[in-house]
């Protein structure tokens, strides 16, 4: 399994280092055109919720929680299909997942990074 998984902003300049680019959220970046994006794929499957990402509304201090729902979500028959598919990404190819957050570190992103090989 390759497993090199990194996360950024989909708004920093990309890299051939980042491997494929996986768009991580549910909904299109602002003011991001999609020629600019230098995506692979957007899995807006494998993003959290709509209520779960408004609850969580990146307050900091509800992080921990945030990343128990989502691991739960991701189990789920609703992600079951995307988060297949985003392993098997993560055993062939080095992987940069992206997303809009200005927090990236606690963000869905950071959640799936360490996700695939069960490191959460």
């Amino acid at each position: 399994m390759v497993e090199q998984i990194t996360y950024r902003r989909i708004y920093e300049e990309s890299s051939p280092a980042d491997g494929k680019r996986v768009l991580v959220d549910r909904v299109w970046p602002r003011g991001m055109r999609k020629e600019d994006a230098h995506l692979d794929e957007w899995l807006r499957d494998i993003a959290p919720s709509s209520d779960l990402r408004t609850w969580y509304a990146h307050e900091p201090s509800r992080f921990t929680e945030f990343r128990r729902r989502y691991l739960a979500e991701l189990r789920d028959a609703g992600h079951r299909q995307a988060a297949e598919h985003l392993r098997d990404l993560a055993a062939h190819d080095r992987l940069t997942l992206l997303t809009a957050t200005r927090d990236v570190d606690r963000s869905q992103a950071a959640v799936l990074a360490e996700w695939p090989a069960g490191k959460q």
